[in-house]
């Protein structure tokens, strides 16, 4: 079992560096992100929360909340904050961590099968979910245990995220807030003039088809 694009993410019972609680009150009505990682006392891994604790305002200018989870225990997880910390120059752990199960992995797609342990069992891989507001699962991402993520990629995904969500547009190739975006193609060209004030540009292409048409940001 593992949760789709779409589907309400499931609400399971978490213990974390911050308490006992299930993962829709921690969501509670904002956009939330959780990102999973191998194993605590790990060298990329520290790299990545680190990393994290320092974005955690630009996440929280996004009205995003931030947990992370691995297989290990509360307790590991606050010794090793304090690595992170270390490491990483951060004086604020800004976000709690989940003391996460084997099954609870298995059930949210999360393992690596060529990535193990000491004990010869399956890494917890490097997840991205993305949920909405709304509980849903809006993205996902799996990397493999042996690849750190780019958070500044992740931050330019929440913004079209939250951008796409609001208005009939969708972004393109390399897209930045504040660059062009695309009008969606279920727009007519009526309904996208009465929608983007600003108009929008149509790109001439050898079919003669006028599908490909931008529009200035419209959240600017």
């Amino acid at each position: 079992m593992s949760v789709l694009l779409g589907q309400e993410f499931p609400n399971f019972d978490v213990d974390t560096t911050t308490g006992k609680y299930k993962i829709h009150e921690f969501i509670a009505g904002s956009w939330a992100i959780l990102f999973s990682h191998p194993a605590d006392y790990t060298p990329v891994c520290t790299t990545e929360l680190g990393r994290a604790a320092e974005l955690a305002p630009e996440f929280k200018k996004r009205g995003v909340k931030m947990i992370g989870f691995s297989i290990d225990s509360v307790e590991d997880h606050k010794g090793w904050i304090k690595d992170i910390q270390a490491y990483s120059k951060v004086n604020d752990f800004p976000y709690p961590l989940i003391a996460g199960t084997r099954q609870m992995a298995k059930d949210l797609g999360m393992l690596d099968p060529d990535e193990l342990d000491k004990k010869g069992m399956p890494l917890t891989a490097r997840c991205v979910f993305i949920i909405g507001p709304d509980k849903k699962l809006k993205l996902s991402l799996l990397y493999p245990a042996t690849t750190g993520r780019n958070f500044d990629e992740i931050l330019r995904i929440i913004d079209s995220l939250q951008l796409t969500a609001n208005y009939k547009v969708a972004t393109p190739a390399d897209w930045k807030s504040g660059d062009r975006c695309m009008v969606v193609p279920s727009l007519s060209d009526e309904e996208a003039k009465a929608r983007f004030p600003k108009g929008f540009d149509t790109s001439q292409v050898p079919s003669g088809k006028s599908y490909i048409r931008l529009t200035p940001d419209p959240s600017k």
